[in-house]
């Protein structure tokens, strides 16, 4: 499978390891939530006591709470006063990382993203998956992503300009889902993933540490927004001696 080449233009914008991150004890809980979605924990277990897990996971106990009483509101979790936190419910639809389908070959694993570009473009094959003109400006934005740290896929995503027409990697959250929210109008409602295999493109294989046209898992997917439009049209290629693609439903 093989990707149009983009027209670029100017204002490119790179800013590596300059992307916003989510409040830690956000990203901890959607740590654990990942965790519990792969079987980590079952429900009805009871996690580790606060002082362990805190430390497991390298965290102020404070933050540890505040991760916790987050996903007691979401309804994944049940404090009982005297015994410990336990695992009520496997899924919600409250995650910021939802819709993130890799995890690590031994399950879950942590997201975070460092956003390498954000470039004017053209594109006639993206823009008609956007159902736009063939001449439409766009935003090409390249990522990193990592779980736990380690560098599992790379990301391409396409967006009409309109959005924002000064659109820039310093302005981008961790979670583009989160800043389509915050920022545009509109968030997303459903995916679709068409997922293959192909040969990675000489930025990808440079950023896994990859030979160049090493056979990588990838995935084009259709985003659709509140509006009922296909907002984003991305591409990720992912390394599957790291990570696995993943759906579940409950």
């Amino acid at each position: 499978m093989t990707t149009t080449t983009p027209k670029m233009s100017g204002n490119a914008s790179s800013g590596k390891k300059q992307t916003k991150r989510l409040p830690l004890y956000i990203q901890i809980s959607e740590l654990l939530h990942r965790e519990i979605a792969a079987g980590h924990y079952q429900i009805g277990e009871r996690l580790p006591i606060e002082a362990d897990l805190a430390t497991q996971l390298g965290v102020a106990i404070g933050t540890l709470r505040k991760a916790l009483s987050k996903l007691e509101g979401d309804g994944m979790l049940e404090r009982r006063q005297g015994s410990g936190t336990y695992v009520k419910a496997t899924l919600n639809n409250r995650a910021v990382y939802q819709l993130f389908r890799l995890e690590l070959l031994e399950g879950g694993g942590m997201p975070n993203a460092d956003t390498l570009s954000v470039t004017a473009a053209e594109n006639p094959y993206v823009a008609g998956q956007l159902g736009l003109e063939s001449n439409t400006p766009l935003w090409c934005i390249r990522r990193l992503r990592y779980l736990n740290q380690t560098p599992a896929a790379a990301e391409e995503i396409w967006l009409d300009q309109q959005h924002d027409p000064a659109l820039s990697a310093e302005k981008l959250l961790e979670s583009l889902y989160k800043h389509y929210r915050d920022h545009f109008d509109f968030w997303i409602t459903h995916i679709e993933d068409r997922i293959s295999c192909t040969g990675a493109p000489d930025w990808v294989a440079d950023l896994l540490g990859k030979a160049p046209d090493t056979m990588l898992g990838f995935v084009e997917r259709l985003s659709w927004s509140s509006n009922d439009r296909v907002e984003e049209f991305s591409y990720t290629w992912f390394d599957p001696a790291v990570v696995r693609y993943i759906s579940r439903l409950s």
